[in-house]
């Protein structure tokens, strides 16, 4: 990414990591508010949840969204040099290919993505921002990703 790109991401995600849950919380309601099919993915302890705001209060689930805004937190970090996250991306890729993710609701991620940061940042989410983390989470997607080669 050229500037001012990475500046835009790093100063819109300023705002969002003042409440790294709360904003969490947004983000994977939409994601299940847009793909339902998500929900039996996440099993603790063998619970099945009965609902997205079952799971959305459970205190391990809690525990996965405070995971996901430290991985979107260290891509923001890492904005200008994301190789340097490239083996843990991939990683991460193969864990939830694992547990049964598929590729294709990394779209629906991203839309979530999109949404939670639009309803954080309110005006402040301009479209130059939106293009930014669009193009931040295309890279991120492109590495974890990998996890599924061979597949």
């Amino acid at each position: 990414m050229e500037p001012p790109e990475p500046e835009l991401i790093r100063q819109s995600w300023r705002a969002v990591s003042r409440s790294p849950l709360e904003h969490g919380t947004v983000l994977f309601a939409r994601l299940f508010a847009l793909e339902p099919d998500l929900l039996p993915l996440f099993q603790y302890n063998c619970r099945q949840f009965s609902s997205p705001e079952d799971c959305l209060s459970s205190p391990e689930f809690l525990d996965h969204i405070r995971k996901v805004m430290l991985v979107i937190d260290a891509a923001v970090t890492n904005v200008e040099d994301l190789s340097s996250l490239e083996e843990y991306l991939v990683s991460l890729g193969r864990k939830h290919r694992t547990v049964g993710v598929k590729l294709s609701s990394f779209s629906t991620v991203g839309e979530s993505l999109l949404y939670m940061l639009e309803k954080c940042l309110g005006p402040a989410f301009t479209p130059a921002t939106r293009a930014a983390w669009s193009q931040l989470y295309g890279a991120v997607v492109q590495a974890m990703s990998r996890g599924w080669d061979g597949e």
